[in-house]
């Protein structure tokens, strides 16, 4: 199988409002490969484009995309095989994060690295999100 972005149908209400950032960027929010869906890290921002100032609520803005990326493969969070989430103020950002997480993530859960960083693409984003699933045959 050869790589194969995954393609967001136009009037899909999550992403419309972000569709600019991926050519503007330079990268497709998925792509399948070789059995998987790799999932390019999604921030904490509304369907409209906004940034929620809460840490909750942007995790789980950044999951609830990661859930449409799924959807749209056919696929759901217990499909997902490997995730990385990338922390701003990771000390004081975590525990509103683990609250999201726990409300949306339910087992069987994916391998999860929590990773501490000095910032991300804009000042107000605290929380991103990164994940690989696994294709069904």
């Amino acid at each position: 199988m050869t790589s194969q972005p995954l393609e967001i149908p136009p009037g899909n209400a999550m992403f419309d409002g972000y569709r600019a950032a991926f050519e503007t960027y330079g990268f497709s929010p998925a792509v399948k490969s070789k059995g998987f869906l790799f999932i390019s890290g999604q921030v904490g921002v509304r369907p409209d484009g906004t940034t929620p100032d809460d840490v909750a609520e942007q995790t789980e803005c950044a999951l609830r995309r990661i859930e449409e990326l799924l959807r749209l493969a056919g696929l759901t969070f217990a499909d997902l095989v490997d995730v990385t989430s990338y922390h701003v103020d990771i000390e004081n950002t975590l525990p509103a994060f683990m609250e999201a997480k726990r409300r949306i993530i339910t087992a069987p859960y994916p391998a999860w690295s929590i990773i501490g960083i000095s910032g991300l693409s804009r000042p107000a984003l605290k929380v991103e999100i990164k994940a690989t699933a696994a294709l069904r045959d």
